[in-house]
This record gives C-alpha cells, structure tokens and sequence, in this order.
C-alpha cells in the first residue's frame, strides 16, 4: 500500500543518513589518537597510554560502523526480502570485541608499569592535550547518542556510548596521573590504568549481550510490548480478540505478528478494515518503521484456538 511503501522509503533515506555520523565519529578517532598519543610521548603515562589505545579501538568501531550503516541502508532484495537492518547488529558485537581487546592490551601495559615504575615528565602541557581530547569525543558522544535514539541505531548508540565511556575513563586517567604527578606516587598511573580496563571490559560485556540479543531475534522491550497491548484493548471493547502474538526487532526495524479474532458474522472487508486500522493504530503507537502480519480468524471457530501456540 502506498502509506507502507512511503514509510520504508522513509526508512531507507534515514539509514543512509547515518553513514555521516559514521565519519564524524572517524574524524574525532583521528584527531584523539594523535592528541592522546602526544600526551603519552610528552608525559611517558601509562594511563595515558591506555587512552591512547582506547582511541585506536574507537577508529577501528567506527570503520566497522561506517560499513554496517552502508549496507543496513540497502532496500530489501530477492535474497533479503525483510531488509538488511541486522547488519548493525555486527557493527557493534565488533565494537564489543574491540573494547574487550583494548582492555587486555591496557591491563597488560598496566602490569609491566608497576614492575618497572616510570616518572611522569611535563605534566601539565600532557593533561592539556589529553584534555582537549576529551572535549572532542564529549560533543562527539553527545551527538551520536541523540541521533542514535531519535533514528534507533544501535550502531550510533554503540558509538556514543563507547565515546563516553572514554570521556570518564579519561576523566579517571587524567585525575589519576595529575596526582601521581604533584605528589611523586608514580605506583598510580599503573593502578588508573588497570582500573580503566576493567571499566572497559564491563561496557564491551554489556554491548556485546545487547548485540546477540539482536542477532537472537529477542523480543521488543516491556514498555514496546506494553503500547501493543493498550493499542489491543481499543480493539477488544468493540468485541474483537487477539492471540498468538510475536514480536522481534532489527535494529530500527520492528516486526509483529498476530491473529485477529472477530465475530463470524462480520463480512471480510469489515475485518479487512478493522486488521488495517489496528496496523495503522500500532505504526502510530511505536513512532517509527514497524512491520505488522495479522492474520483474521472467527472468533467463534474452534480451531481458531488450536494455533495460539503456534511456532513456540
């Protein structure tokens, strides 16, 4: 129907438009790994370091990111006929992956610094750069998390939080090595370093659960589910009943399915209608690009009751 073709147009324009957050979020990797990677030669910090190589880990997710967006932004084809929105789905496992590997290789160079302990030399001008660094990937975040939610790109919001994640990690890190810096406890640096690791490892645990979820086909969210339901009593005060709801997303793709019960006296364009205006009525209620099947049954007929388990 014309509606629905417009609101996958609409879908299609709106993932391409993400690829340019894609490359703001390259831009701001470029810039902070030459920042950070300036502050650890000026200073010799390891934490410092750590933030460095937290920066690469944000280049190489962005890349990933910039790829994925590209291809969910492909329309439907013989051979994906639902779309191609999962494709962002594996840009932020592998950004989950990256953080994790960023971890080992910061808790590692954290380790071999409290062997062999290093003074930290011109402090302030390091914190300077590495501050300025910060600032970059804080308006950054900022951006691609608003952008990120109002789209429902898990890709975007993937980014953002990993960016902010670096923004108080490295928030830490320059706490840390300043007081290493004025009071000489060089033992710190390490200490911060290891602590921004384990930080890190928590949030690619987390992204990386959110992602398989995802891939996992999980169903959509309670408050999601919750607008189906009250979108279904509507419905059911004029004498229609519902069952064998499914639910799933794909990144900012929704699919529903379910069955229509109604009165066996209805004639079929009465409950052609009304299975139109319920698909209509869930588009509204969950404001973005959603997928509806419903499949009309007479309430009345046995054997409408015998498929509401169907596929579980």
């Amino acid at each position: 129907m014309p509606h629905k073709q417009t609101e996958h147009t609409d879908m299609v324009k709106n993932r391409r438009a993400l690829t340019s957050f894609a490359w703001l979020s390259i831009g701001a990797a470029l810039a902070t790994i030459a920042l950070k990677t300036g502050a650890y030669h000026l200073t010799g910090s390891v934490g410092l370091l750590s933030d460095a190589l937290e920066s690469l880990v944000n280049l190489a997710g962005a890349f990933m990111a910039l790829s994925m967006l590209t291809i969910a932004a492909r329309p439907p084809d013989d051979s994906h006929v639902y779309g191609h929105t999962k494709a962002e789905y594996f840009a932020s496992v592998t950004e989950g992956l990256l953080i994790l590997g960023a971890a080992a290789g910061i808790i590692s160079a954290a380790v071999s610094r409290l062997v062999q302990p290093r003074a930290i030399e011109q402090l302030g001008l390091g914190l300077g750069v590495s501050v300025a660094a910060s600032v970059i990937n804080l308006i950054v975040a900022r951006i691609l998390r608003r952008e990120g939610k109002a789209r429902r790109s898990i890709t975007l919001e993937a980014d953002a939080n990993h960016l902010m994640t670096d923004v108080w990690t490295s928030a830490g890190v320059i706490g840390g090595v300043a007081v290493a810096g004025f009071t000489g406890w060089t033992i710190l640096d390490p200490i911060v370093a290891i602590l921004v690791g384990l930080n890190i490892i928590w949030t690619g645990v987390r992204l990386v659960g959110r992602s398989v979820a995802g891939l996992m086909d999980a169903a959509l969210p309670r408050q999601e589910q919750s607008l189906i339901q009250d979108v279904m009593e509507k419905y059911r005060q004029h004498g229609v009943s519902f069952h064998a709801l499914r639910t799933r997303q794909a990144a900012a793709r929704r699919f529903i399915s379910v069955h229509i019960l109604v009165p066996g006296d209805w004639t079929v364009h009465d409950a052609h209608h009304v299975a139109e205006d319920f698909e209509s009525d869930i588009r509204a209620a969950l404001g973005s690009v959603v997928t509806v099947f419903t499949h009309i049954e007479p309430v009345e007929d046995e054997l409408s009751m015998e498929d509401m388990s169907l596929d579980r």
